[in-house]
C-alpha cells in the first residue's frame, strides 16, 4: 500500500463520499489513488474554493468536509476559506503536500519548488488539530485522527501535511490507528439540578438556541413547552424547531420587537452558544438577571457572557435531561399569542419580503456577506436545521457560491447561493466547476453595480464613494460562455420568482442575475438600534 493510497483507505475509514481539490506536481499520486475509488474527485479551479466546497458540504450534510491542495502557495490560498470554517465550527479536513523530505534542511529555507519555512505554522490560527507526516506508515493513522478531531465537538477543522515523496512510499500494510477519542460525558446530575432550580424560579425565561444545539430540536421544543419560553435562534440554528413553533421567534435579536424579549427575560437559557458580536450587536445586549449554558465547551459559552450555572454536555443531552426537571407552568397559549404578535410587528413592510417569496420552500440557501444575503440571515425562516449557511464566522467576503458547490454534493435538495455582484466576482471561474461536473446549483447574483453594504456605510459618514462603484459584467453572458444556463432580471418578484423556480428545479446549474436596489437589513452593524456603551 503506498501512502496515498493509504490517505485513500483513511477517509473511506471517515466515511467520506466527495473531496474537493487542485492538483499539482506534488499531489498527484494522491489524486492517482482517488480517481481508482469511490469517493467523488471534484476538481476546482481555485485552491480557496476547495475549502470553501468542502464547508458546504460538511455544514448541510453533517458529515466531514475535504479540501486537497498542493505545497506552498496551493496550501496558502485556502486560509481565508479555512477561516471561515473555523470561525463557523465546521468540520473540514485539509490535507496538503510538502516539498520531499530529502530537500528539507533543519531552520533552513532552502528555495525549493513551493517550499515555505513552516507550511503548517500558517494553519494553526484556524485549526484546532494539526499533523507533520515524516513516515509514510504513520498516514492512514494520522488522517484518521485528524478527521476524527475535526468531527468531534466542538467541530473545527484539522490539517494534515504531507511530504510528497511518502505519496509513492510503502506505507506498509497495517491500519493502526489510535483509539477514537470518548464522545461527550453526561451532564453531572447536580449541574442539571443547579440550572433546574434557577429554571423554575424564573417568570420570564427565554431560550437562546445557536449552532450547538443542531441535532437537538426536539429537546429543546419540549424544554421551550414545559417551560413556557419564547426561542431565539442565531443564524447556524436556524429551523433547529419547526416555523410554525408557538415559541419560535421569526426574527433576529436586532429588531427592537425581539430585543424586548431579551430585555424582559428574567433567566436566559443558552443553548449551544457562545454569544457572538454579530448576534448580540456587539454586547450591546446587557447580560440577564440569570443565565444558564448548555455548552461541550464551557469556556466557549461563558467568555462573553457569564453563566449563573454550567450545564457541560451536548445539546441533545443536557436539554433532555433538563427538561424532565422542569416543574409544569401554565401560559404556554398566551405565550403564543406573545410571540405571533412579536413576529407579526418584527416582520411588518420588510423590504426583502418579494426574495423570501420568491425562494422555494423546500432548499437550501446559500447567503453571501452582501445585502440580499444579510437579508436572508435576519429573516428567512429554514424549515430545518442545516437548510441556511450564511458566513457567520469570519464573514468572508465571495462565500456563497463555492460553498454551494460542496452543499449540492450534500444534498437532493435545490440549492441556491445568494451573492452581490461584488462578491460574486471571487470565485466566477468556478462556473467552470459547476458546468463541467454538472453539479445542480442555481447561483443568484445581485446586482446593484458595487459593494451596497459599503456604499451605505460611506454614505452615513458623509463620504464619497471611493472603490465601491464597480463595473460588472453581463453575469447571464458570462455563464452562458461556461455553458451554464442563466438568466437575466429586474428586481426580486414577476420574472424573478418564475425564473427561480424553473431554474432551481433542474438537475444543472444555473445563474440567475437580477438588477437590484436594496437597503441593508437591522442586522448589520450601521442599523443596530441598541447605542453603543462607554
Amino acid at each position: 500500500m503506498t501512502g496515498a493510497e493509504a490517505v485513500v483507505r483513511a477517509l473511506e475509514e471517515l466515511g467520506v463520499k466527495a473531496a474537493f481539490g487542485l492538483p499539482g506536481v506534488h499531489n498527484l499520486a494522491l489524486w492517482r489513488a482517488l480517481g481508482e475509488s469511490d469517493i467523488r474527485l471534484v476538481g476546482v479551479r481555485h485552491e480557496q474554493t476547495a475549502a470553501y466546497a468542502a464547508d458546504g458540504y460538511a455544514r448541510v450534510g453533517g458529515g466531514l468536509g475535504v479540501a486537497l491542495t498542493t505545497t506552498g502557495p496551493g496550501a496558502a490560498n485556502t486560509l481565508g476559506a479555512v477561516g471561515e470554517a473555523w470561525a463557523s465550527r465546521s468540520p473540514i479536513l485539509v490535507i496538503a503536500t510538502d516539498v520531499p523530505t530529502g530537500m528539507r534542511r533543519s531552520h533552513v529555507w532552502r528555495s525549493s519548488l513551493h517550499e515555505a519555512s513552516d507550511q503548517a505554522a500558517m494553519f494553526a490560527p484556524v485549526v484546532k488539530h494539526s499533523e507533520k507526516l515524516a513516515a509514510a506508515e504513520h498516514l492512514y493513522g494520522a488522517v484518521v485522527e485528524a478527521g476524527r478531531a475535526a468531527l468531534a465537538p466542538p467541530s473545527r477543522p484539522a490539517y494534515v501535511e504531507v511530504p510528497t515523496d511518502l505519496l509513492a512510499a510503502d506505507a506498509g500494510s497495517g491500519l493502526g490507528v489510535r483509539a477514537a477519542p470518548p464522545g461527550p460525558a453526561p451532564a453531572g446530575e447536580e449541574e442539571i439540578a443547579h440550572a433546574a432550580e434557577i429554571a423554575n424560579r424564573s417568570r420570564s425565561p427565554l431560550i437562546w438556541a445557536g449552532g450547538g444545539s443542531v441535532g437537538a430540536g426536539k429537546a429543546v421544543a419540549s424544554l421551550a413547552e414545559r417551560l413556557v419560553a419564547p426561542v431565539i435562534t442565531t443564524w447556524s440554528a436556524r429551523g433547529v424547531i419547526g416555523a410554525d413553533h408557538s415559541c419560535l421567534v421569526q426574527a433576529t435579536p436586532h429588531v427592537p420587537e425581539c430585543g424586548a424579549l431579551w430585555d424582559e427575560a428574567d433567566c436566559v437559557l443558552a443553548i449551544g452558544t457562545d454569544f457572538d458580536a454579530m448576534m448580540t450587536q456587539g454586547w450591546r445586549q446587557p447580560p440577564p438577571p440569570h443565565l444558564i449554558a448548555v455548552n461541550v465547551d464551557p469556556a466557549d459559552a461563558s467568555k462573553n457572557y457569564l453563566p449563573d450555572a454550567m450545564v457541560e454536555a451536548d445539546a441533545s443531552r443536557g436539554v433532555s435531561a433538563l427538561a424532565r426537571l422542569i416543574e409544569p407552568r401554565g401560559g404556554l397559549e398566551a405565550l403564543g399569542r406573545r410571540v405571533k404578535a412579536v413576529n407579526t410587528s418584527a416582520r411588518a413592510g420588510l423590504e426583502a419580503t418579494a426574495l423570501f417569496d420568491a425562494l422555494p420552500s423546500d432548499c437550501v440557501v446559500v447567503a453571501d456577506m452582501c445585502i440580499p444575503g444579510y437579508w436572508i440571515g435576519g429573516f428567512w425562516q429554514a424549515p430545518e436545521p442545516r437548510r441556511l449557511l450564511y458566513p457567520l464566522g469570519w464573514g468572508t467576503l465571495g462565500c456563497a457560491f463555492p460553498q454551494a458547490l460542496g452543499a449540492a454534493l450534500a444534498t437532493d435538495l435545490p440549492v441556491i447561493s445568494v451573492s452581490g455582484d461584488g462578491g460574486f466576482l471571487y470565485a466566477c471561474g468556478e462556473l467552470a466547476t459547476a458546468a463541467q461536473e454538472r453539479i445542480p446549483l442555481t447561483a443568484v447574483v445581485a446586482d446593484d453595480g458595487g459593494y451596497g453594504m459599503l456604499r451605505f456605510d460611506q454614505d452615513q459618514h458623509g463620504d464619497p464613494h471611493v472603490g465601491v462603484d464597480l463595473q460588472t459584467p453581463d453575469f447571464a453572458a458570462m455563464a452562458g460562455s461556461f455553458g451554464v444556463r442563466s438568466h437575466a432580471s429586474e428586481g426580486f418578484d414577476g420574472d424573478f420568482a418564475a425564473a427561480l423556480a424553473r431554474l432551481s428545479a433542474l438537475d444543472e446549474p444555473a445563474l440567475l442575475a437580477t438588477k437590484v436596489a436594496l437597503g441593508p437589513p437591522p442586522n448589520v452593524s450601521p442599523r443596530w438600534y441598541r447605542a453603543a456603551t462607554a
